[in-house]
């Protein structure tokens, strides 16, 4: 495994995020279904009906039994729960083997964001990233936080960096506390897309200023990623080469 540090540590505190829908992750009849990127909408009155619902869990169960987290659709409590709950059991289980979280998702909260990035540098395997489609905001920022060395696209995704987006309403001191709390975020994010990269932390401040696409050759010339998955049919060649290893 490698002995690169995941990340620089700021001596900053961030308080941990709640989240006020605490779905189950399950698909038995007598739990409750969340409604999240992960399952359909119809799953909040009855759940899948019973084929969807053998076939979702069979192929969601085989990807997790081989180490394989899927980070899909936007990044929010829901997902950052699941994904936490998912690399922790992962450590658990062996803590010398890879884990590959393939990323298609156009962002999200930060917050939740932060969760599972804090995750993937707390557990002991290095954790190898893969954009499958989409990875923009949070969605390329987790991207970037997998192992050095390790983190692939496919060939025809997109890569977009920008800086953090939000909006509220109240008196002018409830929103002056609102751009403070952004302008910290944006300077912890840039700080560490500066790490990953290998970019200064002023380049990262201008690129991210409006949105900054990347191709998947620009995002290995940018340090975003490391290499480029030509043939699809090669997309787990980071597990097996892990596997291979790990034997």
């Amino acid at each position: 495994m490698s002995s690169q540090p995941k990340a620089v540590s700021t001596g900053e505190f961030w308080p941990p995020e709640t989240s006020s829908r605490q779905g189950i992750w399950s698909i038995r009849d007598d739990l409750q279904v969340p409604s999240s990127p992960y399952f359909p909408a119809y799953a909040r009155e009855r759940g899948p009906p019973p084929m969807v619902q053998e076939r979702f869990h069979s192929v969601i169960s085989q990807l997790f039994q081989q180490r394989i987290v899927r980070c899909g659709g936007p990044v929010d409590d829901d997902m950052a729960n699941i994904i936490v709950a998912q690399l922790l059991y992962l450590d658990a289980v062996d803590p010398h083997k890879d884990i590959v979280m393939y990323v298609n998702s156009p962002g999200g909260s930060v917050t939740a964001g932060m969760a599972i990035f804090d995750t993937i540098r707390h557990i002991r395997p290095d954790v190898s990233t893969v954009c499958v489609g989409l990875a923009a905001s949070m969605g390329a920022f987790l991207l970037s936080a997998g192992t050095k060395g390790k983190r692939y696209s496919l060939p025809n995704s997109r890569m977009m960096i920008h800086q953090p987006l939000g909006g509220g309403q109240g008196t002018r001191t409830e929103l002056e506390i609102l751009v403070t709390e952004m302008m910290h975020h944006r300077a912890i994010l840039s700080g560490y897309l500066s790490y990953h990269t290998g970019q200064s932390f002023d380049k990262i401040t201008r690129d991210t200023e409006l949105d900054f696409w990347m191709s998947p050759e620009d995002a290995m010339e940018y340090g975003l990623i490391d290499g480029v998955i030509m043939n699809p049919l090669d997309a787990l060649q980071p597990l097996a080469s892990t596997a291979d290893s790990n034997a």
